[in-house]
């Protein structure tokens, strides 16, 4: 484990970045695997000597819940600090036999920790795909798991006295106030119509988060003589959670496939990068035999080029499975480029799996 601090100060208000990196291996692994033991918790870990901030990795060799189930599920605890809470980003991956970084996962917003809460990714990867190749991802039966934490804290101190904690970050009120004046219409002074549904907003909001309504709303369109906009193309629930995206940069409801899919395309249309990275990383969450085909089309159509190696990958593993589903052989018909694609990419994972054991 290792660490270092920055610091940077005007005055008496100082801004400091803790980062450190914890490295664990779990020996005999497989034999969690086999459901014996719910949960493998790591030896607590702090930045240094005598930090008030105590950690712990956790591990769930057969996810939290039905959902998470086929998958190895990773968390970072807290499990000491002082009465404020801590902000931390944080990044999972393994470690493979040959040393090298493998399967990395991180945050993509800051979180708060209070004492004994515990954050991570209940599908950080798929038990299957573990041991799909257990010599390359489980070298002597240990797992080697590494998470980097980046904590943010921000202090206001005085000479000679203990540092106490600063004014809350107004940037986390700030998604809470816009958050208020959309779920409550409060002010606003443009309509959105999406398959029958009415949705009140406000026309300077849309137009800094999304430059589609901000064109829509410069020009001498229709909708910005009316102050109505009509959309024909998106579910009332994919738009619910766009718009909420818009005002609080939150997407609470990605859990599913079809959700994800539908938030992904609103989200392109509307030019909402940072909503797409949330859907990418949703659906590469949510693969499976059923939808993988689907999720190939959906990746390639809109650009996301981790979402699609990542589909990719999980046809090559999967492929005797999924080549016996619908949307695959939909796909064959519809999109024949890809299905070169998805071979080429099978007949590489062929040839690497050849090479770890020919190697060993």
């Amino acid at each position: 484990m290792s660490g270092d601090m920055d610091a940077t100060g005007r005055g008496y208000t100082h801004i400091r970045l803790q980062k450190f990196c914890y490295k664990w291996t779990i020996s005999n692994f497989s034999f969690f695997m086999d459901g014996i033991k719910g949960k493998i918790t790591s030896p607590v870990f702090s930045l240094e000597a005598g930090d008030e901030l105590a950690w712990c990795l956790v591990v769930h060799p057969n996810g939290v819940d039905e959902e998470s189930k086929d998958y190895l599920s990773v968390h970072l605890g807290l499990l000491s600090c002082p009465e404020r809470p801590v902000w931390a980003k944080f990044q999972f991956w393994i470690i493979n036999s040959q040393g090298e970084k493998s399967q990395s996962k991180k945050s993509t917003i800051v979180y708060s920790f209070q004492r004994n809460q515990y954050k991570g990714f209940k599908k950080f990867i798929l038990r299957d795909f573990l041991f799909s190749d257990p010599l390359w991802f489980l070298p002597e039966d240990q797992l080697t798991l590494c998470c980097n934490v980046n904590i943010v804290g921000d202090f206001f101190s005085i000479p000679r006295q203990n540092v106490t904690p600063a004014i809350k970050d107004p940037r986390h009120t700030l998604a809470d106030d816009l958050g208020e004046l959309w779920e409550n219409s409060l002010f606003t002074d443009c309509s959105l119509f999406v398959a029958g549904h009415e949705f009140r907003a406000h026309k300077a909001i849309l137009a800094a988060r999304s430059p589609v309504f901000r064109a829509m709303f410069q020009h001498e369109m229709k909708e910005s003589l009316t102050n109505q906009v009509e959309i024909h193309d998106l579910d009332p629930q994919v738009f619910k959670e766009l718009m909420g995206f818009i005002y609080t940069e939150k997407a609470p409801h990605l859990h599913s496939h079809s959700m994800a899919a539908g938030v992904l395309t609103a989200a392109d249309k509307y030019g909402l990068e940072g909503l797409m990275v949330m859907c990418e990383e949703a659906l590469c969450r949510n693969l499976s035999v059923e939808n993988a085909a689907h999720t190939l089309i959906l990746a390639d159509f809109h650009g996301t080029k981790q979402l699609k190696t990542q589909a990719l990958d999980f046809i090559a593993l999967h492929a005797s499975e999924v080549s016996e589903t619908s949307g695959w052989k939909s796909m064959v018909k519809t999109h024949p480029r890809l299905l070169a694609e998805a071979f080429q990419s099978l007949a590489s994972a062929h040839s690497v799996s050849w090479s770890h054991h020919s190697n060993t």
